[in-house]
């Protein structure tokens, strides 16, 4: 099977082209934040990840009151300085 150069090249270009576009976006979606007011929002799983714990104690450290949150349509998000203080007084205290 022979292909014309040209032909070749133009769905070469198409082809990269379109690799690019994704690309991009690939990189638009990986790079974006979660933020309100220029600070940084985690969720359960982001939290559940630093602190090693449990969905359910997160529940419990909300219930409690120790742990502040925000809930944005039916998601729940903490703010990062709120996390850093929650560390800092010790969420392992009961």
């Amino acid at each position: 099977m022979f292909i014309e150069e040209r032909k070749f090249e133009y769905w070469m270009n198409r082809l990269v082209s379109h690799f690019e576009t994704v690309n991009r976006k690939i990189d638009k979606l990986s790079n974006t934040e979660n933020k309100i007011n220029d600070e940084v929002l985690l969720d359960n799983q982001d939290l559940c990840l630093l602190l090693k714990v449990s969905k359910r104690t997160l529940q419990r450290f909300r219930s409690s009151g120790k742990l502040p949150y925000k809930r944005i349509g039916k998601k729940t998000y903490y703010l990062e300085s709120d996390v850093h203080e929650f560390i800092q007084n010790g969420f392992s205290k009961k």
